[in-house]
């Protein structure tokens, strides 16, 4: 079953994370992190929204 959309609340602080299936950790080499950081300061841009801090774990 889906999960319903999220509402977005312009000022708010969102706690966002996400897992891989089978517990796979996607990131291990340098190129690829670097990769998905700037994805997720381009979206920024695009989608208007601040980000606090980040981190990336295996």
């Amino acid at each position: 079953m889906p999960r319903a959309n999220r509402y977005f609340m312009p000022g708010y602080v969102w706690h966002i994370t996400h897992r891989c299936h089978k517990q796979e950790f996607l990131l291990k080499f340098a190129q690829t992190r670097q990769r998905y950081i700037h994805w997720l300061y381009q979206d920024r841009k695009r989608f208007g929204v601040e980000i606090l801090n980040y981190a990336i774990t295996s």
